[in-house]
């Protein structure tokens, strides 16, 4: 990549959902502005050791540029923002809306493996299977 990303996103590669949605923001992201850190890789702990992992399987954490830490939606708005695409995920950060989208949320991330397999019909990716062309 060369550059410092604007910001590092460690998401659950495991997940179908959140795997198809990280090939999104690849595909949108041609100013190569996100760096995608997958949690279920072995080195992840070495080359983030401030990074936790327990916490980061329960929401969803990113890493800016400038070391400031991000999660949930916050996360996914921040990430869509720096592609230009899908500019409607900041109505979900109004402060009218915040409250109840963040615990909509958290709901979907903790089922998020039940929820893959009523939307996709696979639970859980297969190693390797949800791999992310990172182009």
């Amino acid at each position: 990549m060369g550059s410092t990303p604007e910001l590092t996103i460690f998401y659950d590669s495991a997940c179908p959902l959140c795997s198809r949605e990280m090939a999104q923001l690849t595909e949108h992201d041609r100013l190569h502005k996100i760096q995608l850190e997958d949690l279920n890789a072995p080195d992840l702990s070495e080359r983030f050791p401030h990074l936790n992992l327990e916490a980061a399987n329960t929401i969803l954490h990113g890493l800016t540029a400038d070391g400031r830490w991000v999660y949930g939606l916050d996360v996914t708005a921040m990430a869509w923002g720096l592609t230009g695409k899908h500019c409607w995920v900041k109505l979900l950060r109004l402060p009218l809306i915040k409250p109840v989208a963040d615990k909509a949320y958290l709901a979907f991330a903790r089922n998020r493996y039940k929820l893959s397999y009523l939307l996709t019909g696979e639970q859980r990716c297969e190693t390797g299977s949800c791999q992310i062309n990172k182009s």
